[in-house]
């Protein structure tokens, strides 16, 4: 995914690097098996199973699942 529309209007992209849409989330069970290894180098850190976006406007967040074009839950702001 490279751009996409939030709910709210706002243009999201990550085509710049870094930005402060997309984010690296991990669950604690994938970053307890990073962590195990004997020798970690940041090139062998696996992405995450879950691709976040969070809308910079209204504070949105979109979580893909590989594979998926539409996100697999979308949470919002309550005010």
């Amino acid at each position: 995914m490279a751009r996409m529309t939030c709910t709210c209007g706002a243009q999201l992209s990550n085509h710049e690097a870094p930005n402060d849409i997309q984010l690296r989330v991990y669950t604690d069970r994938e970053w307890d098996e990073i962590c195990n290894c004997d020798n970690i180098q940041p090139w062998m850190i696996p992405a995450p199973k879950y691709d976040i976006w969070r809308c910079p406007v209204c504070k949105s967040i979109y979580v893909y699942e590989e594979g998926n074009e539409l996100p697999l839950m979308i949470y919002r702001l309550q005010k």
